[in-house]
This record gives C-alpha cells, structure tokens and sequence, in this order.
C-alpha cells in the first residue's frame, strides 16, 4: 500500500524509557480516530543519535524532526501534518541559533559531518522487519558471498578495505579471518561480542536494536568464508531489548532461508544462537568471553594460542565486536575500497562513539576516522554545557586516559589516541568540564576496575586494589607526595604484567591525569583543597556576613540541621556536623554561601 506520510519513532532504549512507545500507540490511535489510518505508516525504529534530544518523530517526505515529544503532542502531530498538511512549528528541533528552526535532518548541526555506515539503518527502519532490512539491501552481500564470490576474493576484499576490529584492539579483520579459514578442523565457530560494559557506552547496544538483521548477515558470510556453520552471540542480558530483537530477527531469517540448512539453496549451513552474559566487564576480553560461552566462570586465558586457532571448545574461532560485524555487509556489497575511502591511512572507514558527559549535545556519533576530537566535541556536540570551561575528555572507557585540550586538533585514529595516552577503546567518550575532579575521576574508574576484576592474576586484582587506596586516601585529604611515585609505579606494573587488558589498561586515567594535571594532584596533597568540590572531605561551605540575609532557607535545606541563626540574621553552619552534601550552597538566593 501506498503512504502519503511515514512517521517514525525512536524506539530505542532511551527514548523507550521516556514513553517512547506510549507516543508510538498514540500515533496509531490518532490516526485512526481522525480517519488517515490509510493515509500514513507509523514505524518504530532504532535509535536516532541524537540522544539529547529524545524522544524523536519524524515525518516524511517532508523530513520534519520533532524532539522532546510527549505523547500528548500525538494528536497535534497527526491532526496538523497529516489531515492539513502543516509543520508542528514548536516541535521542530531548534538550533543554537534561536531564529532558525531546522527540519531536514542534513541542516542539523548534529548530524552535518557524520557519515553513518555502521549506523546506516538505524532510525531508519523497523528493526523486527526483515523485508525493511531487505529493501535497504540486506542480504545481497549474503547473496553475493554465496553466489559470486570465494572465500579468498572475500578476504581480498576485507583487506583493501582495511577495516579493523572495533572492539578497541584494531586488528586487521581480515587477518583474522585469514587465520581461522587457514585452519584444518572439523569445527569452527563465529562469535559476535555484544558484552558492552564500558560505563557511558551504548554503541553496540543501539546498533543491535536498530539493525540486527546486519550482525545476522554479516556472522553468516564470515561462516560460509572461514568454513564455518555454527555461530554466537555473547550479549549482556541488562539488554533485554537488543535481546528482543535478535530473537525475532534470527526467527525471521529462519524463515526466509537465511539461517539455517541449505541457505538460499546454496548447500551451505549457518546458524546463530544467543548466549546472555551476567555483567561481567571482564567477559568484553575475547578469551574470558569464550569461558563464559563454554559455561565456566569468565576468566581470561594466556595468549598464544590465539582464538582464531584454538578458541571456543578449542576449535577455531573467530570473535568481532558488534561495530565490526556491522560493516561487513557493506564492504561487501560496496567493496572494500569504498570504505577504504574513509579514514586515516592506517585507520579506515568509521568510528561510532557514545558521545557524553558534560556536552550539549550528547548521542550517538558516527564520524570518518581522522575526524578530531574539536569536531566531535565543539562542532557536533555543540560545546559544553552551560558555558563552562572545557577540562578534558576519556576515550576508550574505564581504560581510557583523559586528554586536555592540547590534542583537541588531533586527528582521531588508534596509534594517535595511544601516542597521547589513552585508546579508541569500544568508543566511549566522556566529556568534562571546569567542575569536574580529576583525582575524584581516576577513583571512580579504579574502584569500577577493582570490582570488575576477575582476580586471576596479581598484578590486576592486587594492583588495582591498592591503586584504588592511594587514590582514595589523596582524594580524602590523606595524601602525600610519595603516593604520586607509588601510584605511577604501581600503574606501570599493571601496564606490564597483567594477564589481559583491563588489568594492562585500568591504570590509563590514573597515569594520564597525572601526566596532564598533576598540579591538581599536588593540590590535594599539599593545600587539601579539591578545587572543583567534588572531593567531600576537602571541602568547606562557609557563610558570608556581608551576603546572609538571614532568610532561613539554607537552614531549611540542610539534610544534617547543622546551620543556625534567626530570621533576618547572620546563619553559622557547624563544620562538624556538615555533610558536605551542598544543598545550602546550591539553594541560597543571595551567593551568601562560598565553598572553599
């Protein structure tokens, strides 16, 4: 059937969380009780990108970009733009600039340097439909593989394309897959790494939700080029979403003779099962992930052999994170020079970040690599928020460092990221600003890292732990200058000596805000002061005499009732007492109350 208007939902997680589905069901009720149930298809997506501005509607053909919908603006939406043919005005997505109102996605500043290869169906399509994915060229690579190509002109193609693994180590895919198909054994497997557990990182999350159909596709051509018929997908079971939709989409290839025996009437057979993850950060790491499949405690393995000779059940194996099995199916059906096209001369093609933290403009980003990170954070982003000051920004999650704004016109790639300190990573990227603690930061990573070590090897479970303890001593004005040397040390071991990455890259954010603000370090230590309040112990809310107004209302906020004074007079907080909490500060009228 023929539509006069398509709208599309974000159906993604977040804004799923925000009613996004209620706006769904309200937009097919609208339409129904004013009678254009004929006249437009609502669809629900994956996610748009543009997280901050969730949850998204939008309207073709005329492209209109609604954000912050609520369901009650269903009725105006579909009463204005469907029966009468006119804009939401005040929905529109608006921009910095308060006289101009953009509709077309290609006007908005957010999306005007991405390039969304990865991404390329998301929020686009309805992820539970295998015809929408197959009307955007889904399974024509599958087709070609089968048909047209042989396994070694698949490699061929991987190679020029240049693309790397995106789970943050940048491997040459089609090395890897080169190994395991160079192998003799009468089993080999497919893994697809779904276990995203870098804090603030939602990319292989959002990629599953809005397009898994691509990941099916992608661990099918790598079955038929390695000689393969049995696939994995290893994915947190805190994704009950992406969960959700994998399940329909592998039924759904079933279905159509895209899973399963005799694919397409070729004679090869591929299947793919599901195996949930419990949470374990570890498990991202590719030998402690096969342990966890293989149904023992997730611990990583010593390195050779590799997976791709001996891997799940000694067999074989080849591992790709999510991002990586997204571009397959275009390097194929595009070759792997189009892709190569993008990118540095070492890194090819695209990178996905969560772009977060203190940014005006957070959401999914999919950008060229070479893109800098000034682009990313001033220019897609939108700068920081509330006029503040930039600090610094962490690349590559818990095991990332933290880059100031010396680097900010460097072109991202993985040797660039490393040379300065911290790594691609999966594609976290968690911006800070003026207010933000360095040595409070560094903490919250190391305590995140000594939990989520498996304890297997001492340099990791004893290092970080004490890493932690000097971290947390400094921060609660205990510190001394000697701990500085201990901290580097210690990190430098780890670095070393750990059995796998998070180990070897936990102490990345220590080491790299000591390289970079070590100032601050020595702030805490010598004058116990945490300039940006974030270090409780270190800090102390005093009351101006010039300033009180005596209006009570600091008293009234106060959690511990350890301000005193009269109405109308001078109010004293009892320094003993204080929880350091900030309520008064954050509630005086007058800037009466400072913290030192």
């Amino acid at each position: 059937m023929a539509y006069n208007h398509y709208i599309l939902c974000c159906g993604g997680t977040a804004c799923e969380s925000n009613k996004g589905d209620e706006i769904y069901r309200g937009l097919i009720t609208e339409a129904e009780t004013q009678g254009v149930k004929d006249q437009v298809q609502i669809v629900k997506t994956g996610c748009f990108g543009f997280c901050e501005q969730g949850p998204i509607v939008k309207v073709l053909p005329e492209e209109s970009f609604y954000v912050n919908v609520k369901p009650t603006d269903c009725r105006e939406i579909v009463a204005e733009q469907i029966v009468k043919g006119r804009e939401v005005k005040r929905l529109l997505y608006k921009g910095d600039n308060a006289q101009k109102k953009s509709t077309a996605v290609e006007d908005i500043e957010f999306y005007q340097k991405q390039v969304r290869i990865v991404l390329r169906n998301c929020g686009v399509i309805n992820p539970e439909s295998i015809d929408e994915y197959i009307a955007r060229e889904g399974y024509a690579a599958l087709e070609k593989v089968l048909f047209e190509m042989t396994p070694e002109d698949v490699i061929n193609e991987l190679k020029i394309s240049g693309l790397r693994g995106r789970g943050g180590a940048g491997f040459p895919t089609w090395i890897k897959w080169n190994s395991t198909k160079g192998v003799s054994a009468d089993q080999k497997y497919v893994i697809c790494n779904a276990d995203e557990g870098d804090p603030g990182a939602y990319m292989d999350r959002s990629t599953i939700e809005g397009d898994p159909h691509s990941i099916l596709e992608a661990m099918t051509i790598c079955g038929r080029t390695i000689g393969s018929n049995q696939g994995f997908i290893y994915i947190r079971a805190e994704y009950p979403l992406a969960v959700h939709r994998l399940e329909i989409a592998i039924a759904q290839a079933h279905d159509y003779g895209l899973l399963g025996e005799n694919i397409l009437n070729s004679g090869f057979n591929f299947d793919v099962e599901i195996r949930l993850g419990a949470g374990a950060f570890v498990c991202g790491e590719e030998t402690a992930l096969i342990k966890s499949v293989e149904g023992s405690r997730g611990m990583p393995i010593p390195k050779p052999p590799f997976p791709a000779y001996e891997g799940l059940w000694r067999k074989p194996t080849v591992i790709n994170n999510v991002e990586t099995w997204a571009n397959i199916p275009v390097v194929i059906t595009k070759g792997g020079a189009w892709l190569a096209q993008f990118g540095t001369e070492k890194s090819k093609g695209t990178k996905v970040f969560a772009l977060t933290g203190k940014v005006k403009n957070s959401g999914l980003v999919e950008v060229p690599m070479g893109t800098t990170l000034r682009e990313i954070i001033f220019e897609i982003g939108g700068g920081i928020k509330d006029g503040k000051k930039f600090k610094g920004v962490q690349t590559g999650g818990p095991s990332g460092g933290i880059l100031t704004e010396a680097v900010l016109d460097t072109p991202i790639d993985y040797e660039s990221l490393t040379a300065n300190g911290s790594m691609m990573g999966s594609g976290g990227m968690i911006v800070m600003d003026e207010d933000d603690c360095v040595v409070d930061v560094a903490r919250f990573y190391m305590d995140f890292c000594v939990d989520e070590s498996c304890g297997k090897c001492a340099p990791c479970r004893i290092g970080t732990t004490q890493m932690f303890n000097l971290l947390k001593k400094i921060a609660n004005g205990n510190g001394e200058e000697e701990d500085i040397g201990k901290l580097e040390t210690i990190g430098k071991a780890m670095t070393k000596a750990s059995l796998c990455m998070l180990g070897g890259s936990a102490a990345n954010p220590t080491l790299s805000t000591l390289k970079n603000f070590r100032d601050e370090y020595l702030e805490h230590i010598h004058d116990k002061k945490c300039r940006s309040g974030k270090c409780k112990n270190l800090v102390r809310f005093e009351i101006l005499a010039d300033k009180c107004r005596g209006c009570t209302l600091c008293a009234k906020k106060c959690p511990a009732s350890c301000i005193a004074g009269s109405i109308k007079q001078l109010h004293v907080i009892d320094q003993s007492k204080c929880l350091k909490c900030g309520e008064c500060f954050k509630n005086c009228k007058f800037k009466a109350i400072v913290k030192k």
